[in-house]
């Protein structure tokens, strides 16, 4: 496994493993909890990967390992319930309807294991996936255009990570193009629907960072 491929895999279980985990945790023992936190966030900073590697030790060691997908049960996870961490707090309508956007299309994203070996059903959901695409960018635009210019540079900061996410949207609509030419592709679509749904998790975090 490529070294992109782990981290973004060891991102994917902070957010949805690790991350509601550790809200459970605080409302039990809140420092234990950051600790805890800070901790895995520390070691995957330095060692990028850390907790994908940690992750699958433990399941080594249950003998679970190999009975199930890594990349396929990250997908389906990525569409549950979110964190807090994954959760805009600004009342506003604007930031409120781009929180509705993002849980949207992760739950379409987390619904490919389970359609994509029935071809029409499958193109009925890359339907609704490139709809909600299109509605998550509208309301990050919509969002962006509330951030008033400042010192701070948010204002471009939130249009790079936009960027970056349309980036990460053409890389999945190839990699479906692919699968369509050759069905054997399928772990190719989940890979690249796991990038979708982090890119989606990177904007609300970066809403959160840059408008509070």
């Amino acid at each position: 496994m490529s070294d992109s491929n782990k981290s973004l895999y060891a991102k994917m279980i902070g957010d949805v493993v690790l991350a509601p985990l550790f809200e459970r945790l605080e409302k039990k023992d809140l420092a234990a909890s950051q600790t805890l936190r800070a901790a895995f966030t520390k070691v995957d900073s330095a060692l990028p990967g850390f907790t994908y590697d940690f992750t699958r030790g433990l399941l080594r060691k249950a003998d679970l390992h190999d009975k199930f997908d890594i990349s396929e049960t990250l997908l389906r996870l990525g569409g549950t319930p979110e964190s807090e961490d994954l959760r805009i707090t600004r009342p506003e309508h604007t930031f409120q309807e781009l929180n509705k956007c993002a849980v949207h299309l992760k739950k379409i994203l987390s619904q490919i294991p389970e359609q994509i070996y029935d071809r029409k059903q499958f193109l009925e959901t890359i339907k609704g996936i490139a709809s909600a695409i299109r509605y998550l960018l509208d309301a990050v635009n919509r969002v962006i255009n509330e951030v008033p210019q400042s010192e701070n540079g948010s204002k471009q900061i939130l249009e790079d990570r936009k960027k970056e996410f349309v980036r990460y949207s053409k890389k999945f609509s190839n990699t479906l193009k692919e699968f369509f030419r050759d069905a054997n592709q399928n772990q190719s679509v989940f890979l690249s629907a796991n990038y979708l749904t982090y890119q989606t998790n990177l904007i609300l975090k970066t809403v959160k960072q840059e408008c509070g």
